[in-house]
């Protein structure tokens, strides 16, 4: 099933979706979930760099993923920046937490990776964080130690130069009872974050994280400026097997977009035209520069009909390619 509210009109003010129509949406997204009474509020997103192309492109780690797991190969992620700049092009990376768990606090390897990063004019991004467990945890106990879980990465974050790290909001309980336990596990780590200016950006990554009206009500109910979503164009699946029950992903993404500190960039195939065959690449970044966002876009390539060197590539083609159309119209 996917749940799909009506599309909006957007002859009446083409440019000004961020408020009046994205509320117009948000509200039939909502209703559609099954939601009422709540505050929706659309919150402007800041902290981007203003440039005249429409967006950015950066790399996202985990589309090295099955590379940097594979000792044959002999590349870590200290040699990310390198990989990232020499062979793709690309001076702009989005870690991954999986790929140096052990190294949070250890500053001799920190500083050599921003090292590395500055040696091949690389930009960091962030980190997207895994494993620290549950944000939203119903039990308070483990929703306050996966928020101390989560310091580390904030302090690394801030120490390679990182805006924001990435996490999820998994949580257990009813509809309703997620909301208020995510909401309290975010608000309790974007309260340290904010001390050193890193943002905390969830991720519609799985569970009610993927259904984008439950997201957009609970950035709402945290409220504050350093808490913010990084939109996935292809994590729409609530949940998946006989009975999936998928979130429509251009109304999930126009419902994130509000938030939205990074944009994650899913692609898995690809036509003889070089499109991804699952979204719509013109349609989805229409609506992400709709909302005023020209910042980074993060290739997360996890086809496997081409090498992951092979699909980078054709990511960024793409992205290229719809870039170019943006800046012409």
């Amino acid at each position: 099933m996917i749940l799909s509210p009506p599309p909006l009109n957007r002859q009446e003010h083409p440019t000004m979706l961020p408020r009046r129509h994205f509320l117009q949406s948000l509200a039939a997204t909502t209703a559609a979930a099954g939601i009422s009474g709540s505050r929706m509020l659309a919150q402007a997103h800041e902290g981007h760099d203003h440039d005249h192309a429409p967006f950015k492109i950066s790399l996202a780690e985990w589309s090295l993923h099955r590379t940097l797991r594979d000792e044959s190969v002999g590349i870590t992620n200290l040699d990310f920046p390198k990989v990232s700049k020499e062979q793709f092009g690309i001076d702009a990376i989005e870690y991954v937490n999986q790929f140096f768990k052990d190294k949070a606090r250890d500053e001799k390897y920190l500083t050599d990776l921003k090292g590395r990063c500055s040696d091949n004019g690389v930009k960091s991004l962030l980190i997207m964080v895994d494993g620290e467990g549950r944000l939203g945890d119903p039990d308070e106990a483990a929703r306050a130690k996966a928020v101390e879980n989560h310091h580390q990465w904030v302090d690394a974050a801030k120490f390679l130069g990182c805006h924001s790290i990435r996490v999820n909001a998994a949580s257990g309980g009813s509809y309703l009872e997620q909301i208020g336990y995510a909401a309290d596990g975010l608000s309790q780590l974007s309260e340290y974050a904010a001390k050193q200016d890193i943002n905390v950006i969830v991720e519609n990554h799985g569970g009610l994280s993927s259904n984008g009206a439950w997201l957009a009500v609970v950035m709402e109910r945290v409220g504050m400026d350093n808490c913010g979503t990084l939109p996935d164009f292809g994590n729409f699946f609530i949940s998946r097997g006989k009975n999936a029950n998928e979130f429509d992903r251009y109304h999930g993404v126009q419902a994130l977009m509000p938030y939205a500190k990074a944009v994650s960039a899913k692609t898995h195939d690809f036509d003889e035209e070089g499109n991804e065959t699952h979204t719509d690449y013109l349609k989805m970044m229409k609506i992400v520069t709709e909302f005023g966002y020209n910042g980074y876009v993060g290739i997360e390539y996890e086809g496997g009909g081409l090498s992951e060197a092979e699909g980078i590539k054709a990511s960024k083609k793409l992205l290229e390619r719809v870039r170019d159309e943006l800046a012409k119209a």
